[in-house]
């Protein structure tokens, strides 16, 4: 197995994912508990399929007990310009970064169906893929595989191309040799608790949905809290604050795939246009 998954990381590559692990479906035991404190404290806000299917979602050993190993991959977005330049433009309205273009639902899934083909014509074996489509702790996962670690704006982060990635996964019945997980290495730095708009975060770590601009419009249905309003600025689907400012993203390489970078009438779009 040890040459099959030398053969895996660079077809995985091949494919176009920045990075490829693998680790156990057990991996991550602290997951159910985080889950339900999270939910305890409300908040997930209106988004109730965070509290279905729990016994999958904090536990991806449960999702398929025949699974023995989970590959995890990593696929960069990376942004060739500066998210938030655009704030300052009173006149323009702002796009979170991952919808400037193509779902990337999409194009994830077809490059995870073509290594998992690849991966049974060469092991055999049965597989599954899944990029953000079941109850799948993937961030959890990513770092109990060795992509990176849950930073305290609680995405996924890597020494080696920051934090603007997207996650996908394939289960597998296979036993292939698992990576080390990755440590903790935000030390001290609190630049994305401190640049939140809306203080979403209650400690780091922590996100509260209710107060998250990405939330608030993109999942929330009716009006904003008046209390928030005048901090959204001029963002209207998404935010990419916490993201931007991650130092760890000096690493980061503009995605390779053309068809992340940003469509030109979704990158600053004019507001008159759009009332």
């Amino acid at each position: 197995m040890v040459v099959l998954k030398a053969r895996l990381v660079e077809q995985a590559l091949a494919e176009g994912f920045v990075a490829c692990r693998v680790c156990r479906p057990g991996d991550v035991p602290e997951v159910a508990a985080r889950l339900a404190a999270f939910l305890q404290a409300g908040y997930q806000g209106q988004m109730a399929w965070l509290g279905e299917r729990t016994h999958w979602r904090g536990n991806p050993a449960a999702l398929w007990p025949e699974a023995r190993s989970v590959i995890m991959l990593a696929e960069s977005y990376a942004p060739r310009h500066d998210p938030l330049a655009g704030l300052s433009r009173k006149d323009r309205g702002v796009i979170s970064v991952y919808a400037q273009n193509r779902d990337y639902h999409d194009l994830v899934k077809k490059r995870l169906k073509r290594l998992a083909r690849w991966l049974i014509d060469q092991a055999g074996g049965d597989v599954k893929v899944f990029v953000d489509t079941a109850p799948v702790p993937e961030k959890p996962l990513g770092q109990a595989a060795g992509l990176g670690w849950q930073g305290k704006h609680g995405n996924l982060v890597s020494r080696e191309w920051g934090n603007w990635a997207f996650l996908g996964s394939v289960f597998t019945t296979l036993k292939i040799e698992a990576d080390a997980p990755e440590v903790d290495h935000c030390g001290s730095c609190r630049a994305c608790l401190d640049i939140c708009p809306t203080d979403a975060f209650p400690a780091p770590y922590q996100v509260d949905a209710r107060r998250c601009i990405s939330y608030l419009t993109i999942e929330h249905k009716g009006p904003v809290d008046v209390a928030l309003r005048g901090k959204l600025g001029n963002r209207i689907y998404g935010c990419d604050d916490c993201l931007a400012v991650c130092p760890w993203n000096k690493y980061a390489v503009a995605a390779s795939d053309i068809r992340y970078h940003a469509r030109p009438e979704l990158l600053a779009p004019r507001l008159e246009e759009l009332a």
